[in-house]
């Protein structure tokens, strides 16, 4: 089904808007596996959160636990059920490997709080800058930012 939406302003501002329904999804026991595969990511980040600092390694714990006794278990699944079911907590970590092993062995890693170049733990916040209507030259949004960095 198709819709067409059109406005004529006053002031001379004119829109004409084409509205078209999505396509049918399909479900994967109708994607070929070569397919599937060919969708899946290279690497893989599974994002680990806890309320507190204890509550972070035990995290990675169990699910270090979990997938080593279900081997069949493909990583991306357990990325999206990391990323899309579980709630963002204060303390996080990120995984990001290749293959399942290594996955594993970087999440052991957060579980016993040692270094690992696979997986980062941090408490730094997200930043935005906005420069407002463009930037006008180079690093113009690093420029903003300096002088409001705490």
């Amino acid at each position: 089904r198709r819709a067409a939406v059109s406005s004529f302003g006053i002031s001379g501002t004119n829109a004409h808007v084409i509205i078209e329904q999505a396509p049918d999804e399909t479900t994967d026991d109708t994607v070929a596996p070569e397919v599937r595969a060919a969708h899946e990511a290279d690497v893989v980040p599974w994002v680990l959160s806890g309320r507190t600092g204890e509550a972070l390694p035990a995290q990675a714990a169990r699910l270090a636990e979990h997938v080593s006794g279900h081997p069949e278990l493909n990583p991306v699944d357990v990325r999206w059920s990391l990323a899309g079911t579980r709630s963002a907590l204060e303390h996080r970590a990120v995984v990001v490997r290749r293959d399942p092993q290594e996955l594993l062995a970087s999440t052991s890693a957060v579980t016993a709080g040692g270094e690992n170049p696979g997986a980062t733990v941090t408490q730094d916040g997200v930043v935005l800058t906005f420069a407002g209507q463009g930037c006008q030259w180079v690093r113009m949004g690093r420029a903003l930012l300096e002088p409001s960095a705490e």
